[in-house]
């Protein structure tokens, strides 16, 4: 046997060898391809039902979203009208109702005065053993007369 037939032998053999190795990857890429072609149809099918409720579940928020911006319009005019409202009441009666009410405390602050002008004793309240005056007198924030 020569140099040029072992070298022939050589080379048939490493061909046979990569011959299989490919033939072992092409084999495995065709399962490969065969799951993945499994999976996509499995995915394709659960897919489409889930497109269509998705499409439907977009149809009712959005008939939803109309009844919540009609039911906020309604709101909006309804405070609109319920300020108008207060404004006008606050302006019709406003004014005269604050006048009665204050001439009403100045006849009751009259009315509850001794003639040397000290409130009566029956106008304070005894709380735990001690005179407390009496509650509708004017005290500032931190509790003085002011």
């Amino acid at each position: 046997m020569t140099g040029g037939e072992v070298a022939g032998i050589l080379v048939a053999v490493f061909w046979a060898i990569l011959v299989s190795f490919l033939a072992v990857a092409l084999v495995r890429l065709a399962q490969t391809l065969r799951a993945t072609t499994r999976l996509v149809t499995e995915v394709t099918e659960q897919a489409v039902p889930l497109l269509a409720d998705a499409s439907a579940t977009v149809r009712s928020a959005q008939t939803q979203l109309d009844r919540v911006d009609a039911i906020a319009t309604d709101v909006q005019e309804v405070t609109s009208n319920a300020s108008a409202l207060s404004t006008t009441v606050a302006s019709t009666f406003g004014g005269p109702l604050v006048k009665v009410a204050a001439f009403g405390y100045g006849v009751r602050r009259a009315m509850g005065r001794t003639d040397d002008g000290t409130p009566r004793e029956r106008d304070r309240t005894v709380v735990v053993g001690r005179t407390v005056p009496p509650a509708r007198a004017t005290r500032g924030r931190w509790g003085r007369k002011g």
